[in-house]
């Protein structure tokens, strides 16, 4: 069953910059960066509960191929999509877009 599904501005800003990134250093790969990421999403909604919660209720899931995770929350058969993390960045950052 799909769940409903809402990205807030922020990830989709993160999945933006970081398609460009990769299309950048190669060709093509900001759309294999973009199909992980969409893999991703779509394997959330089918299974939500599957990863576990890391901070309240926010969940992580890990996006194959690239150093990403996917920081959400599953409230009431909504998904809740808060940002498209790069595991190099500052912790500090995530923290403030997580109500």
């Amino acid at each position: 069953m799909l769940r409903n599904l809402i990205i807030l501005p922020e990830a989709e800003q993160d999945v933006a910059e970081g398609y460009v990134w990769h299309e950048a250093q190669e060709l093509g790969l900001g759309e294999e960066f973009l199909h992980c990421v969409d893999a991703c999403i779509q394997f959330i909604r089918r299974n939500p509960q599957m990863y576990r919660l890391v901070h309240e209720s926010y969940r992580r899931a890990v996006v194959r191929r690239f150093p990403y995770v996917i920081f959400y929350e599953y409230l009431e058969n909504t998904i809740i999509i808060y940002s498209v993390f790069h595991c190099s960045q500052d912790p500090q950052k995530l923290r403030s877009r997580l109500p």
